[in-house]
């Protein structure tokens, strides 16, 4: 039988905005004082769930993510071959195939551009709000279904994460399903949740590698050993459960280690072990690295944080999300490579923390909180000017960042109108609809600023370069990057280019395959010579050193930090 609702740990017996429940009766009944009818909520999900998507388009895609894993997605559409993946035409072994399978999927039914290339990680965040709620409403009730749903749909590094392609928002869905499947499991122990708790730990392994299993492996231990309490492990159905794993895992690693023998030692032990102990990635940090981005990130919920510091280790599961949350932070802060995005798995587990306590604050408690993400809009509205004023370099051209720094003013109105009115809906204490009006304020703001990043992103992008070079060239035309290279560049060229003097994550591949790649300039020059028609990508730098050797080549496309070239 599944668990009923239930208060939030701890919630007083108070009026709240719902009227006692009624006996129960075979006719319609009208929904409870201040909660809204069905049909209210459903217009608000479908109206937020049409935003959130078509935020996903509008925007190039920008270097050095979202290029790389729209290029890996287009390979495999384009060649047929879901097993060895290829960035730029060469092998590419550093993460799993589960989003390149996606973003290939997408592309196909809604062709190459830039929705279809981001659709994955959107759908992810859209899981991850939906499975929060979900949860909330299955342990606490509805209306604390609804305020989950409303937090985790304006949490700034969940909305953010999931409106840029990154593995990390697909990699954090799955992790939210193991995290609310054991919350579930916990209180029923239906084989169903358990069941679906590890085939959660398989998509985010096949998200991004081991660390699916570290991640909720380690929560559960430290939870464990917390409350002295082992009981957890002898019910999590291992049988079917590890069948239910592997056979989701296995049959990709199977055929790619079959495929090719090096796979096993570089995935694992060059990709995880050595990147985690060693800052061969150059992506190190200093220990507080993730702290600034979690207090930003959980925007405009942060001022709740201190809440979350009184453990209650006789609840299971506020003290799992608390172990899960404090094993993101510190194990990936711990490690010799980071990047913002890998925190985001503990963005779902504070989302749940929150709940209970957003619950049974008062609307005076709640109107305090919303001081600092006012004061956060309002310190960035004031500092646009002075950043206006200094902006601007031979790099990155005030142009280029003017569209940016509107698109923050907009945002900043946005939030501090809705701020507003979450005041006056505090005083007349409806506290749920202020929350709704916090959220939506938040949400839109982040989008504003996130379409208005495009200009700026141009900078970064090769959508404006395939435009430009697309007449002038053919499928036979050679296309080479030469020292530099603009990981959008395959994907707006609808191919992969020649590499010549590039070598970064390319290495191993160019290992692998060295007649895909050109090693030297003097032999890139050779073969520039011989063809009767080929473009470049390079930089001015470059370009000036090959007209010294006498190199012809006309530029039909230019900007402050690349060009691109025909040979005339």
């Amino acid at each position: 039988m599944p668990a009923q609702p239930h208060e939030p740990p701890g919630a007083p017996r108070r009026p709240t905005d719902s009227a006692p429940r009624r006996p129960e009766s075979s006719a319609p009944r009208p929904p409870a004082s201040g909660a809204a009818p069905r049909r209210v909520v459903v217009a608000i999900a479908l109206l937020f769930v049409a935003v959130w998507l078509l935020a996903l388009a509008g925007r190039s895609l920008v270097s050095a993510d979202e290029g790389r894993y729209a290029s890996l997605s287009l390979a495999m559409l384009q060649s047929g071959d879901w097993i060895t993946p290829r960035l730029n035409g060469l092998i590419y072994f550093e993460k799993p195939p589960l989003q390149y399978w996606g973003g290939a999927l997408a592309m196909a039914v809604f062709g190459i551009n830039e929705f279809a290339a981001r659709l994955w990680p959107g759908l992810a965040g859209l899981a991850t709000v939906g499975l929060l709620g979900f949860t909330a409403r299955r342990l606490w009730g509805a209306a604390a279904g609804l305020q989950a749903a409303v937090i985790a749909g304006a949490t700034s590094w969940i909305v953010l994460n999931s409106h840029f392609l990154t593995l990390d928002a697909g990699l954090s869905a799955a992790l939210t399903l193991v995290l609310c499947a054991v919350l579930l499991a916990e209180r029923s122990d239906a084989l169903h949740w358990w069941l679906l708790a590890w085939a959660g730990m398989g998509l985010a392994v096949l998200s991004k590698g081991p660390v699916g299993i570290v991640i909720p492996g380690a929560a559960l231990v430290l939870q464990s050993l917390w409350r002295l309490d082992f009981s957890l492990w002898r019910r999590m159905r291992w049988l079917p459960g590890l069948a239910l794993l592997l056979a989701i895992t296995l049959p990709w690693f199977v055929a790619v280690s079959w495929r090719h023998p090096e796979f096993l030692q570089f995935f694992f032990v060059h990709e995880h072990l050595q990147r985690y102990l060693t800052p061969e990635a150059r992506r190190e940090g200093a220990w507080w690295y993730f702290a600034p981005i979690l207090l930003v990130g959980l925007m405009p919920w942060t001022s709740a944080l201190p809440w979350l510091l009184r453990p209650r280790r006789g609840d299971f599961a506020a003290s799992l999300l608390l172990c899960w949350t404090a094993f993101v932070f510190l194990f990936f802060s711990a490690s010799d490579s980071k990047l913002p995005s890998y925190i985001l798995p503990m963005f779902p587990a504070l989302v749940l923390l929150l709940v209970p306590h957003l619950e049974r604050a008062s609307s005076r408690a709640l109107a305090r909180h919303l001081l600092l993400p006012t004061a956060f809009w309002v310190l960035l509205l004031a500092a646009l000017p002075f950043v206006a004023r200094q902006a601007g370099s031979p790099d990155t051209p005030a142009s280029a960042l003017r569209p940016l720094l509107v698109g923050v003013a907009i945002g900043a109105v946005i939030f501090l109108a809705a701020a507003a009115a979450a005041w006056a809906l505090l005083r007349r204490g409806r506290r749920r609809t202020a929350l709704l009006a916090v959220g939506a304020g938040q949400l839109l703001a982040l989008l504003v600023v996130l379409q208005s990043h495009d200009a700026f992103g141009q900078l970064k992008s090769s959508a404006a370069i395939a435009r430009a070079v697309a007449p002038l060239i053919d499928a036979r035309t050679p296309v080479y990057a030469l020292r530099d290279y603009d990981q959008t560049l395959p994907f707006y060229l609808r191919r992969p280019v020649t590499l010549v003097e590039v070598r970064d994550e390319f290495e191993f591949g160019e290992n692998l395959e060295p007649g895909r790649w050109i090693p030297t300039l003097d032999e890139f020059i050779a073969r520039w010579n011989r063809e009767p028609h080929a473009a470049a990508y390079l930089s001015r730098a470059t370009l000036d050193e090959l007209r010294a050797r006498g190199l012809a080549m006309r530029i039909v496309y230019e900007d402050p930090r690349r060009l691109m070239v025909v040979k005339p």
